[in-house]
This record gives structure tokens, sequence and C-alpha cells, in this order.
């Protein structure tokens, strides 16, 4: 059997196989609510194979969304729109996870294919940004974020805890803390975009002391026998990225002895200037290195297409799942195909009865 279809248990959660659907964005929610779009779309991907799937970036206030068309989960109104997607997808075998996250900055823009700019000001359906810092993402911008007070960080760690309530309300069983993409806990981390005098900036572990009391506000309401995850920005491609990954080692274990069950490896993307080296499967050592100098488990995403690559991953010892976006979005049953190609044994099994039945013995 190829390792990329052997399950993985963590805590009191065991997917039935190593392939995780990662969060994507979908905006196509109102007032943060979820609708007919995304019963249908994660009901696709569920039914498709997949061991996991993460629901896409969901806000833990009204200004935390990227877009007005962002998912969220800051009112108990929210949860039984949530409550029918992990439904759906745990009806198709897969366990069910939410990323839950906060924009910063990044808040408060079109969707990117409308250009992904801020909304105009006098926009009725624009907000005020906030950050660590009044600091612009492009550089000399007029949107500038204003900078949170000590208030407002306590009261943002006590909106994730309450959104991390809801989902487990609403049946989910995987949570994903959305710390990566320059997003709000990211800009708290990077020296580059950090420059407060306060007990939040400076040191690292003044920088990491957001993340840190996020997880602790989280761990009141998170169930301890379910994965309490991260996505990490590990590194900033900028001229020392080295530097950047260091210190990511350590938050890392720092978050794991708050404890942090597991790391999905991303980017930092904290400012527009990194230059990322992109390419087939390049933050896979990235992610080796988190797994063998953290002693968590990992996954990563990023450019993996390949089954028996991903499956190489797994029993080289580098990850212990993978995740995919894009390519689940080209072929939603790629799992199958997946299976075929490493020789498993009745491939279409990983897939629902009513799929499975009509492609036993299949060639095409």
């Amino acid at each position: 059997m190829p390792t990329l279809f052997t399950p993985f248990t963590l805590k009191d959660v065991t997917l039935r196989n190593r392939i995780a659907a990662s969060p994507m964005c979908q905006y196509q929610a109102q007032d943060g609510f979820l609708n007919d779009w995304h019963h249908t779309h994660y009901a696709m991907l569920a039914r498709g194979g997949v061991g996991l799937l993460v629901v896409e970036a969901t806000a833990v206030s009204p200004e935390g969304r990227i877009t007005p068309g962002d998912a969220g989960l800051w009112s108990d109104a929210h949860i039984d729109g949530f409550a029918d997607v992990a439904t759906v997808i745990k009806q198709a075998g897969a366990v069910p996870g939410i990323q839950l996250g906060h924009a910063g900055r990044k808040a408060g823009c079109t969707p990117p294919w409308q250009g992904g700019a801020p909304l105009e000001r006098n926009d009725p359906q624009a907000w005020e940004p906030v950050a660590p810092s009044a600091l612009p993402f492009i550089p000399g911008d007029a949107y500038v974020p204003r900078e949170m007070t000590q208030e407002d960080i306590q009261q943002t760690c006590e909106n994730f805890a309450s959104a991390a309530r809801r989902a487990v309300d609403a049946g989910f069983k995987w949570l994903e803390l959305h710390f990566a993409h320059g997003f709000l806990a990211q800009s708290f981390l990077s020296s580059h975009t950090n420059m407060r005098t306060d007990e939040y900036g400076g040191s690292l572990e003044n920088r990491a002391r957001f993340l840190l009391e996020t997880v602790a506000a989280i761990k009141k309401v998170w169930p301890e026998n379910l994965p309490l995850t991260v996505r990490l920005g590990v590194v900033e491609f900028d001229a020392s990225p080295e530097h950047s990954f260091s210190e990511s080692l350590q938050v890392i274990r720092w978050l794991k002895a708050a404890g942090v069950d597991f790391v999905d490896v991303g980017l930092a993307l904290s400012t527009p200037s990194e230059q990322v080296p992109w390419a087939p499967n390049f933050m896979v050592p990235y992610a080796e290195r988190v797994r063998r100098e953290t002693g968590l488990p990992v996954a990563t995403s990023w450019m993996i297409t390949r089954a028996t690559d991903a499956d190489a991953f797994i029993q080289d010892g580098k990850l212990d799942v993978v995740f995919f976006a894009r390519t689940l979005l080209t072929h939603p049953h790629w799992p199958f195909l997946a299976a075929r190609e490493l020789n498993v044994s009745q491939p279409e099994t990983v897939l629902p009865m009513p799929y499975a039945y009509w492609l036993q013995n299949s060639a095409g």
C-alpha cells in the first residue's frame, strides 16, 4: 500500500489517507454566512476522496475579512451554515477541518479576480483595517491600517477563541489557525511589519506573544482530544531567509509547548518585495526541517502535483500529510487518479460507493 493512502491519526482523529484539501477562499459569502455555493463546493471536494478537508479562511471578526465575501464565524448566527458543511464533509468520509484567521492590514479588499485592491473609502462595504503597526502593505500607499491598542489585541484573542467554540458547536474536528500570508498574526511576528515598542514588539518573544496568547485562549474552548494546528509562514524570502526561518523554528517550539499539535508549513508573504522561488515542491525542504527540528508532524502544499512525489515525501519522513489546492479544483477526484497511478488495489474504493461501483474494473 503506498504510504499516501495509509491512515494518519492525531489525537482522537484519524484521516483515512494523507491527502488533505487545503483551505481555498471562495469569496462567495455574504456577511460571513455560507450558502449553496459553499455546500456544493465542499461536498464536491469531500466526495473526491480526501482524508481531510479544511474549510476556507474564516474571519473571527468582520474587520478580519480579506474581502466582503469572506466566510465568518463572529456570531452564533453563523453556526448553522457551517454545521451543514461539516455534516456533508463527514458524510463523504472526510474529516471536517476549518481555518480561522484575521487578515490584518490585508483586510478590506476586492476579490482577486477584481484586482484585490483595497475597497474605496466611500464604498459602503469598506472598513478600516487594523494591524500591529500603522504600516501599509504597499509602501507609500494611502491604505494605512490603524495600529491596534492592547485592548484591541486582547479582544482579537477572545474573538479567535469565540470562533473556535462555534467551530466545535458546528461539528469541526480539526482546527487550523491562519498565522501566515502576511495576515494579522504574521504581521505581529515579522520584524518588517511590527514596529511596536510595547510587549508585543521588539524581541522575538514579544513579536510571538499575540500568537501564543491566541493559542492559550483557544485552548480553553477547543477540546483536548481534537487536533489544534497552525499554518505558519515559516520563511520570508528576503535578503536573509535563513534568519526568519530560524526564528520560526523557535516560535514553533513555543507553540508546541503551548499545545499546538501540527504545523502546516506555509509562506510568510509579509511584504510585497519577497522573492518567492516558485518551483515544484519548493516548500518541502522547509517542512522536513520543521518536522526534524521541532518533533511536530507537518504538512505543506505549494506546487505539489504528482502522486509519486507526494507518496515519496510521506514514505521518506519529510511530510505527514500533503495539502492540495488547485490540483483538486482541476480534478476533484484526484485521489482516485493518484490511487490508480500508485497501483493501489481497488483504487475506486477511495470514492463514495455510488461512484466506486461504476468505476470498478475501469481502465479509462
